[in-house]
């Protein structure tokens, strides 16, 4: 099984196993990962789970579509490496994945 790298607000670090064929965001919430609230719960029509993904990582990475982009322009914490980790489908070639759960708007 793959495992990704998430770390939380406070700057720890969890490798957790990642089930192919799920988005990142239900791979998260699925280990007990409170402050992504994921709220609309995958249907990318807010943006509670915004990650930043390491930048070594971006280009393995399906381009950003336009609602993903314009939901991220509506936080106050975007950076160059948003995405929401709905919009993530995690592959194989995502094994060892790094994210860090962005600060809550």
């Amino acid at each position: 099984m793959a495992k990704i790298h998430v770390t939380n607000r406070d700057g720890e670090e969890t490798e957790i196993e990642a089930e192919v064929g799920l988005s990142v965001m239900e791979i998260i919430r699925d280990n007990g990962f409170d402050e992504l609230l994921a709220l609309c719960g995958g249907s990318c029509s807010c943006a509670t789970c915004h990650v930043y993904v390491d930048d070594e990582w971006l280009g393995k990475l399906d381009s950003m579509e336009a609602d993903e982009n314009e939901l991220l322009e509506t936080s106050d914490h975007r950076e160059a490496n948003s995405r929401l980790s709905c919009q993530i489908e995690m592959h194989d070639g995502l094994d060892g994945l790094r994210v860090t759960i962005a600060p809550g708007d």
